[in-house]
């Protein structure tokens, strides 16, 4: 071979070479140049993939407006918690600042100091998280619920990688206070389109169930972008929507009444165990909703909940004797109710039945009038077709509201039943049987007598005010209907229903709910339970439930009460009568009803503001007790008074006690015989006295007699049971 040629061979290898790598290049180039000018590869959107990967978006979370009582006093509002996350990746961290945790041993010793948790579990998770190459972790339940104390705390000392997310959870400073009427709002979570995990305050029951869209706001989002350590890129854009929060609603319940309304709830729950029982007060004049409450109950913060049916509206039950009202209210609306006209009680046939009174035996020959008082089965039913037929009655009670929906904002309301079609259906119906009505029917139809014969619809929001702005959405408007019954049949139902609390025949049926002054008037109801199962009623001597509907003052009533209990273990209607004397006496109190006595002529009833009778004559000061009508209870036979209760500036009425102690023989047991349970729980407490008390009433007896020296003896108390 030629030099020459052997040259140019040589020369052919790294020729070829280079060829392959220039064409290498080239296709590259060109890929590069298609990546760059080309807007879509492979069927993705290069911009805004690039744009994905830096930009976050985060929702900013509404608000969920707060729940108030008439004052304004928080029912219902959510608190911040926090959720404790480590943050593992090195990357987050820079030369300069330490953004992720480094020191597993010094972070774990110093979370389970604050937390009180197990220092071990906590190095565990990081190590784990370390060990999976997770970018951040979670604590577990140690970790969440996080209070605003806590994470200051953590805060403070100032560890590297730790940080917090923000919750909202629901709370009810309250507990259970008005459960069903608040009702309650829980924490869910849900995966939205990209996996992540959403949290949301739903509205589930009540007020938070019926205005879940108010009270839930809208949220707004963040948008901007990030570098790769998860920082904000100085002088990129932002889109920032604010959310919008919550509208703030503010009820018609007036804590107060509402306590009072617990209150005797409860004592009945502890004193009779029924199956269940609810008393609801309304404002006659505007069907403004002041306090609700039953048992069972909740608390919303655990939701306990034993039943789902709010005993306001969701409850409905075959009210008994208390339908005499509006049977006897259609008969004189009609003008054909005689009530001298007179009937046989006892007994009477209808059809292939016997209706009996409740007593079973009657009280011979009485008129129409006596036996609403007396409340007879048979004087009702021998009305119908004498005074109003079937199609009457029905049609009545429609008219007054009951078969259908009050029209109250609140959820779940029911319509209860008005199916009577024979004779004998129809009988029961004009005494409350057959037929399913709810409290808050009774409460509606009831407020006719304090509006010349006009029903007001009940409410129990006040107002919605959009808490961005300030402006009320809403507000409430007393509603009327027309005059559903004439000024004349208003005032013969108001004067019967007088003579039911009021009469001095012991017959009367409402007799234990007469409050001397009060011009109360009411309507007792005892009913038969359908037996669901099996059919018929019950038998056993418990399974009833009774009821009361009452309202004061008579001439110009501005309170309405509606209360009753299922299948109390003390079998008899006065069940209800102790609290609901008790607490008609605080409401009138409260609300200040009797000021005006000679607009409601009660002129009985007087009230006055203490003042303090500390150093003061006992002579003196009983005087002054006795020209005020209020009863004074003088402990000691001392001429100088050295303590008293009620104490200076709270107001009592004619019907309340002033205990005025002296100061000689102050050691002297005091005759507490009549005395309520808290007038004697308080008289001990404020003479030093130990005592016990047994049973729920009015005192009926003393271990110690009267003008006894006490000592150090212990004072057994026994009340009615």
């Amino acid at each position: 071979m030629s030099k020459q040629k052997s040259q140019v061979n040589n020369w052919k290898y790294p020729r070829n070479t280079f060829l392959v790598f220039l064409f290498a290049i080239i296709i590259l180039f060109a890929k590069y140049a298609y990546i760059a000018i080309s807007p879509n590869i492979n069927g993705r959107n290069m911009k805004a993939f690039a744009a994905n990967r830096n930009t976050v978006s985060r929702i900013l979370k509404a608000k969920r407006g707060n729940i108030y009582d008439s004052e304004g006093n928080v029912l219902a509002h959510n608190v911040t918690s926090y959720t404790l996350i480590a943050y593992l990746d090195p990357k987050r961290s820079t030369k300069t600042k330490i953004h992720h945790v480094k020191d597993v041993d010094m972070t774990a010793k110093a979370l389970a100091e604050i937390l009180e948790g197990d220092e071990n579990e906590i190095k565990m998770r990081l190590e784990k998280g370390k060990n999976e190459n997770k970018y951040q972790i979670e604590f577990g339940t140690i970790g969440k619920n996080i209070t605003e104390m806590k994470k200051s705390e953590i805060e403070k000392i100032n560890l590297p990688g730790i940080d917090f997310e923000e919750n909202y959870k629901r709370y009810y400073p309250n507990g259970d206070f008005a459960s069903y009427i608040l009702g309650y709002a829980k924490t869910n979570e849900t995966k939205n389109e990209d996996g992540k995990i959403e949290t949301t305050i739903d509205g589930e029951l009540g007020i938070e169930a019926k205005f879940d869209d108010e009270l839930k706001g809208t949220d707004g989002y963040l948008k901007y972008q990030q570098d790769r350590f998860g920082y904000k890129i100085p002088d990129t854009p932002e889109t920032r929507i604010e959310a919008l929060n919550g509208d703030d609603i503010y009820l018609t319940i007036d804590s107060n009444i509402q306590r009072f309304v617990e209150t005797e709830v409860q004592v009945i729950d502890q004193k009779y165990h029924p199956e269940w029982t609810m008393i609801s007060v309304m404002d006659a004049k505007t069907g403004d909703i002041l306090a609700s409450s039953g048992t069972p109950s909740f608390n919303p913060n655990i939701r306990n909940l034993v039943s789902y049916q709010n005993p306001l509206v969701s409850n409905a039950f075959e009210p008994g004797s208390t339908m005499k009202i509006y049977t006897y209210m259609c008969a004189i609306e009609k003008g054909t109710y005689n009530g001298n006209a007179i009937f046989r009680s006892g007994k009477i046939e209808v059809a292939d039945a016997v209706i009996k009174d409740w007593n079973n035996t009657g009280w011979g020959t009485i008129n129409y009038d006596k036996g609403f008082e007396y409340s007879s089965n048979v004087g009702v039913t021998t009305m119908i077709n004498k005074f109003i037929n079937r199609d009457e009655l029905k049609t009545c009670f429609k008219k007054y509201g009951f078969g259908k929906s009050t029209g109250i904002d609140l959820s779940k309301e029911v319509t209860g039943a008005l199916g009577f079609k024979y004779p004998v259906e129809v009988a029961n119906a004009s005494f409350g049987q057959g037929i399913n009505t709810t409290a808050i029917q009774h409460l509606k139809a009831l407020s006719m007598l304090a509006n010349n014969g006009k029903e007001v619809t009940p409410h129990v929001v006040s107002k919605i005010v959009d808490s961005n702005t300030g402006k009320t959405t809403y507000k409430r408007e007393i509603e009327k209907t027309e005059a559903l019954a004439s000024e004349n049949t208003i005032n013969k139902i108001k004067d019967l229903m007088y003579n039911v609390v009021n009469s001095t025949d012991p017959e009367a049926t409402g007799k234990k709910y007469f409050i001397e002054g009060f011009n109360i008037i009411g309507k007792t109801g005892t009913s038969q339970i359908y037996d669901e199962k099996r059919g018929g009623y019950l038998k056993g001597e418990n399974d009833y439930i009774y009821s009361f509907a009452g309202m004061y003052p008579k001439d110009n009533p501005e309170v309405i009460i509606y209360a009753a209990i299922k299948k109390p273990d003390t079998p008899t209607s006065s069940t209800l009568s102790p609290s609901i004397v008790s607490l008609m006496k605080n409401i009138a109190k409260y609300r200040n009803i009797f000021e005006g006595n000679s607009q409601n002529n009660n002129s009985n009833v007087t009230s006055l503001v203490l003042d303090s009778y500390i150093n003061k004559k006992t002579e003196d000061v009983k005087n002054l007790m006795n020209q005020n009508n209020i009863k004074t209870v003088i402990i000691g036979s001392g001429d100088k008074i050295i303590d008293q209760y009620p104490n200076k500036g709270e107001k009592v009425l004619s019907y309340d006690k002033v205990f005025l102690i002296t100061n000689k023989d102050q050691g002297k047991m005091p005759d507490l015989t009549g005395y309520s349970r808290s007038d004697a729980i308080y008289l001990m407490k404020k003479l030093g006295y130990k005592y016990e008390l047994e049973g729920y009433g009015h005192v009926i007896s003393q271990s110690i007699a009267p003008g006894m020296d006490v000592g150090e003896n212990k004072v057994i108390i026994k009340l009615e049971a």
